[in-house]
């Protein structure tokens, strides 16, 4: 990759890779320079990811873990130091959402799940993630996903609005641990995607499509690429004096 990119020089980490927004990131970060460590469950859809990456002239490895456990991310960000040499951003994009489900009906199965994969998974990543960071003695930038439901009740189960508003706190308290150490810690405050995971939700709850278009000023839903852009520019230099926000990337749902 040539100079003068977004992330040129950069090893980045982004977990969810192996669909929606973090499957573009991924190829956004790459195609801005970083060498990307692509982290998800499904091994076959990383390494595809991974193939066309490199195809493009990118650099790029695929770490399949599960972000709930604890020793699979401490082996996902192994592998980045190992493959190359460090890390200087992550994004800890991976998520799983349910809907429709009013709070005493949701299982014990569902709550763990939604808050082991939702707030777990980032607690996990960024214990792991922050010491390669520190030791490197040049700082880093990190990206939590969370969700307009981060901030309000949304029509998602009550069990994950209240993992996004954790991961908020979550990421306020980590800017707040490591800012005079060069490792700045910001939440993507995303509204309604276009993603495997919404198609899932809307094929068990349709009538809610009509509840998220009308969350948005804009009337619609982002394309993935659309939040991997304001991710990238989270982890670049560029946003060098930008730590413990929570940037709204939500087409207006959260001014309404």
């Amino acid at each position: 990759m040539s100079g003068g990119k977004l992330l040129s020089g950069k090893v980045a980490m982004v977990t969810g890779a192996s669909s929606g927004i973090g499957a573009a990131a991924a190829r956004l970060f790459a195609a801005e320079g970083a060498a990307v460590v692509l982290v998800g469950r499904r091994k076959d859809r990383l390494d595809g990811i991974v193939d066309t990456i490199r195809g493009a002239g990118g650099r790029a490895v695929a770490a399949a873990a599960d972000v709930e456990s604890d020793i699979e991310v401490e082996r996902a960000v192994a592998i980045a130091v190992d493959t190359f040499g460090g890390l200087d951003a992550a994004f800890n994009n991976a998520g799983y959402a349910t809907a429709g489900t009013p709070l005493h009906e949701i299982d014990d199965e569902v709550y763990e799940r939604t808050l082991g994969t939702n707030l777990r998974g980032v607690w996990n990543c960024l214990r792991h993630q922050v010491p390669v960071m520190l030791a490197s003695g040049s700082g880093g930038s990190i990206v939590n996903t969370s969700s307009v439901a981060g901030l309000k009740a949304t029509g998602a189960s009550a069990a994950y609005v209240a993992a996004k508003h954790a991961v908020i706190g979550l990421t306020r308290a980590a800017a707040q641990d490591y800012a005079r150490q060069g490792v700045r810690v910001n939440a993507l405050v995303v509204g309604n995607t276009r993603t495997e995971m919404m198609d899932k939700v809307l094929e068990a709850s349709p009538a809610l499509e009509e509840t998220f278009l009308s969350h948005s000023m804009q009337h619609r839903m982002s394309a993935p690429a659309e939040v991997a852009e304001a991710a990238a520019w989270l982890c670049s230099d560029r946003s060098s004096f930008v730590t413990g926000t929570a940037m709204a990337v939500d087409g207006g749902a959260t001014a309404l």
